[in-house]
């Protein structure tokens, strides 16, 4: 829009004839009408004496004007020069805005992507320890590879027979001898003890494998997520600059 078009645009909206507006503008109806034609560009004092009749605030009247336009003869209007300056600073600060938030949130899309991968808050490594059974407070460690021996040693000795031999050594494998594989996220080192119902197992390290947790796939995605809106971010800022007129 020219200057002369929103002029004629508010005195309509006014309701206000060329003479009427003339006159309350102190001014000809010929200059009013070289105005609005854009035959004429007002001075300082003009626009001034034009707001006031107009009871307009100067960013109102000029925020529909072609930026073009504001940049030619009207600059050297003070209000003109101050609304440039204003929305300048305005559109720099968007922009910054805009390019500073799209970076923080590839900056932290990385930084989600970095620790799911590294493990930094939720560990990827499965760790899978094995029990070969519960033994008692007064028993070696090892008593699973031991009692059969020990049982062979008391029928040599004859201090059992054969019948509480069998009995021994199956009531031993049923009720103690009972392996298991265990498989967590915890290192608790290569060898630790667990209290159990009727004794203690000693669970032993076998394998340690990489596998990604669960938490750090939800974190993984998050910072993917992060790292697509902050490229869009950057992008969307370059496409708008680019449609905005110069």
């Amino acid at each position: 829009m020219n200057f002369g078009e929103k002029l004629k645009q508010i005195r309509t909206e006014k309701n206000l004839t060329q003479p009427q507006m003339a006159e309350a503008i102190g001014i000809e109806q010929s200059y009013l009408s070289k105005l609005e034609n854009d035959k004429s560009v007002p001075s300082a004092d003009m626009f001034q004496s034009i707001l006031k009749a107009l009871n307009q605030d100067a960013n109102d009247f000029l925020k529909d004007i072609d930026k073009k336009i504001l940049e030619g003869p009207l600059k050297q209007i003070p209000e003109v020069s101050n609304f440039l300056s204003t929305s300048i600073a305005v559109k720099v600060h968007s922009v910054k805005k805009w390019l500073i938030s799209s970076a923080v949130a590839c900056a932290l899309g990385f930084a989600c992507m970095l620790a799911a991968n590294d493990g930094i808050f939720f560990s990827n490594n499965l760790y899978k320890y094995e029990s070969k059974g519960v033994f008692l407070a007064d028993e070696p460690e090892d008593i699973f590879d031991q009692y059969e021996k020990i049982l062979n040693l008391k029928f040599n000795a004859k201090i059992i027979d054969r019948e509480e031999f069998s009995k021994l050594l199956a009531e031993f494998e049923t009720t103690r001898k009972r392996p298991i594989v265990i498989e967590q996220n915890r290192d608790q080192g290569i060898v630790y003890y667990q209290n159990v119902d009727g004794g203690r197992r000693k669970l032993e390290l076998v394998n340690v494998r990489h596998v990604l947790a669960m938490p750090n796939k939800y974190l993984q995605f998050l910072g993917g997520l992060l790292v697509f809106c902050g490229v869009l971010g950057f992008f969307m800022e370059w496409r708008l600059r680019k449609l905005q007129p110069t």
